[in-house]
């Protein structure tokens, strides 16, 4: 693959660590991030070098609490449409119709009865991304001592957030964006979210050329290391970290 993208100037190649077969879907996801570098790279291969998950650093047992209490209203949803709603938090609606061989109007459904029945707008990049990290808990090994999260107290997602772990991991997360950077990218970013990741709209509310928002979005997938131009994991931290500086003391 590397003499593929050396020989084809269009081409780039992104590279997650070697994973166990049932940890494709987050391999998929590091080499997607580390693609988002390459393509700002000379040789345009890159290697992903990446942070710990926010989900496992959040209090096992009291995340779980959380996590269990977020999706009980899909607790006895079908398989398909737990799987439908996982991967369309990572891929476009009609990627994902491609990728299980159904129709987009059969995707569009099922997702619709899943943010009605958790009281979601699984069109705002926030909610997909609360959606996501509930996900992204129950999917951890279980707490080491076996106890049963669903007999403590349900705490408040802002809760978890609060912690100094999540504090640290935000923090180390937004240091590129921090002054010393052009702070037009940090800007452009916070509009972006507002506007449910819009371009076009995040243009309008800053007065700048949508080509401009574009840039400054890939300018942002190069210093964070993170792919932003596509749903998925990257503009979930982003929301995520953005959301605990907020809050941080």
């Amino acid at each position: 693959m590397r003499a593929l993208v050396r020989d084809n100037p269009h081409y780039a190649l992104g590279i997650s660590p070697p994973v166990p077969l049932p940890a494709t879907a987050q391999a998929y996801d590091q080499a997607r991030h580390a693609l988002a570098v390459a393509c700002h790279t000379p040789e345009r291969v890159a290697d992903y070098h990446g942070r710990p998950p926010l989900a496992g650093l959040l209090p096992r047992r009291q995340a779980l609490a959380w996590a269990h209490a977020f999706l009980e209203p899909i607790r006895e949803a079908p398989r398909l449409t737990l799987d439908i709603t996982s991967l369309a938090l990572n891929f476009p609606r009609s990627g994902v119709a491609r990728l299980l061989d159904i129709s987009r109007n059969t995707v569009t459904a099922h997702l619709t009865r899943v943010q009605d029945a958790l009281g979601l707008n699984l069109q705002d990049p926030r909610s997909r991304a609360e959606l996501s990290l509930a996900l992204a808990i129950t999917d951890l090994p279980p707490p080491d001592n076996n106890a049963v999260a669903e007999h403590l107290p349900t705490p408040s997602v802002d809760s978890l957030l609060s912690t100094e772990a999540a504090i640290t991991w935000a923090h180390a997360f937004l240091q590129p964006l921090q002054p010393g950077t052009d702070r037009t990218v940090h800007q452009t970013l916070r509009a972006w979210i507002e506007a449910g990741t819009d371009a076009q709209r995040t243009a309008q509310t800053l007065g700048i050329s949508r080509t401009t928002v574009r840039a400054h979005l890939r300018t942002a997938e190069q210093r964070l290391k993170r792919s932003l131009q596509t749903p998925g994991p990257g503009t979930h931290e982003l929301i995520h970290a953005f959301r605990i500086a907020d809050r941080a003391p």
